[in-house]
C-alpha cells in the first residue's frame, strides 16, 4: 500500500506506506522529507541511520529527519511509514513541541525511538485506519483533514516521547531549552562552535546550559556541538565523493590538517583510515 497526497503550488507532500523499503521510490518524492517509521510487526526489525544499525522493537516508532541517512536494506519485515515535508506541516505555526522543530524531529544525534504502550495501542491503530480512509477522500479540505490528523499523531508521540524520554526533573521550560539547543546546533554547527555561541541565542548563560545537560545528559553542551560536527564528517564520508579536503571546508575548516587532527580525536581515526573502513564495510 502506497498513499499520497501532494498540493502543486506549495510543493508540499504527505505519504502513507505499510512497506516503506519497497514503497519509498514510488512516491512522487521523498527528498526534504520527514519519517515516523512504525514497527507494526510482532518481531523486531533491523534499519541503518548514519550507517549505524540498530533495531527497532514491535510497536516502536522512531522518527528521522531529512538531515539523516536512512537504509533499509537489513530490514527483512515491512516498516509502516509516514513521511512529509516541512511544506505541508511546517508552513503552519505550529506549538513548538508538536512542529518540525519539536522533541520528536531535531537534535540527530539520538534517535528518539518512543514505545507505545499496550493500552494505547487501540489509538494509534485507529488513527492509522483514519488515515487510510482519508486519503481515499480526494476533496478540496482532504489536505487540511490530513494535516489535522498529522498534528494528532505527532502529539501523541510526541507525550509519549516526553514520558519516556525526558528526564522527570525538569521542567516544561527546562526541556523547551534543551529541544531548542539542539535544534540550534544543527543549523549552525559549522560556525558555532563554543556554548557561549549557543547561550546568547538562547538568552541563557553557558553555566546554565550546562546544569541542564547535567541533569538530562551524560554528555555537555560542548561535546554535544563537537558530536554534531563529527557526525556530520562521517556523513560526507560516506555518503559523498568529497575527498577529505572538500569536507574540511565543507565543516569550516580552515585548514585540513586541523579536521584531520579533529577528526582522529573524535574517532580515533583519521579520514583516510575512516573512509577505508567504510568502504570495506558496505
Amino acid at each position: 500500500m502506497k498513499l499520497e497526497f501532494r498540493e502543486n503550488k506549495l510543493d508540499a507532500i504527505l505519504g502513507l506506506t505499510d512497506d516503506i523499503k519497497n514503497n519509498e521510490k514510488r512516491f512522487s518524492s521523498t527528498e526534504n522529507t520527514i519519517k515516523l517509521l512504525w514497527n507494526r510487526n510482532e518481531e523486531a526489525v533491523q534499519l541503518q541511520v548514519d550507517a549505524i544499525s540498530f533495531e527497532l522493537l514491535p510497536n516502536q516508532i522512531v522518527t528521522t529527519t531529512y538531515l539523516q541517512h536512512i537504509s533499509f536494506s537489513q530490514s527483512e519485515l515491512p516498516i509502516t511509514a509516514f513521511l512529509f515535508n516541512r511544506e505541508f506541516y511546517c508552513i503552519s505555526d505550529h506549538d513548538a513541541e508538536v512542529s518540525c522543530n519539536g522533541i520528536l524531529f531535531f537534535g540527530t544525534q539520538d534517535l528518539p525511538i518512543i514505545s507505545i504502550p499496550e493500552e494505547q495501542q487501540k489509538r494509534f491503530d485507529a488513527l492509522y485506519e483514519i488515515f487510510v480512509e482519508e486519503f481515499s477522500t480526494p476533496d478540496k479540505i482532504q489536505g487540511d483533514m490530513l494535516q489535522m490528523m498529522l498534528k494528532r499523531l505527532i502529539i501523541m508521540s510526541t507525550r509519549l516521547a516526553k514520558e519516556q524520554l525526558i528526564v522527570k526533573e525538569l521542567n516544561n521550560d527546562q526541556i523547551d531549552v534543551i529541544r531548542k539547543f539542539n535544534y540550534l546546533v544543527d543549523i549552525h554547527y559549522k560556525t558555532k562552535r563554543k556554548v557561549s555561541d549557543y547561550a546568547e541565542l538562547l538568552f541563557k548563560s553557558p553555566k546554565t546550559l550546562s546544569n541542564l545537560f547535567s541533569i538530562y545528559n551524560h554528555k555537555s553542551p560542548q561535546q554535544i556541538i563537537l558530536d554534531r560536527l563529527a557526525l556530520e564528517a562521517k556523513r560526507l564520508i560516506h555518503f559523498t565523493d568529497k575527498q577529505n579536503q572538500e569536507i574540511a571546508y565543507d565543516l569550516g575548516f580552515n585548514d585540513p590538517a586541523h579536521f584531520s587532527r579533529f577528526f582522529k580525536k573524535m574517532t580515533l581515526l583519521t579520514p583516510s583510515q575512516y573512509r577505508e573502513k567504510a568502504e570495506i564495510s558496505s
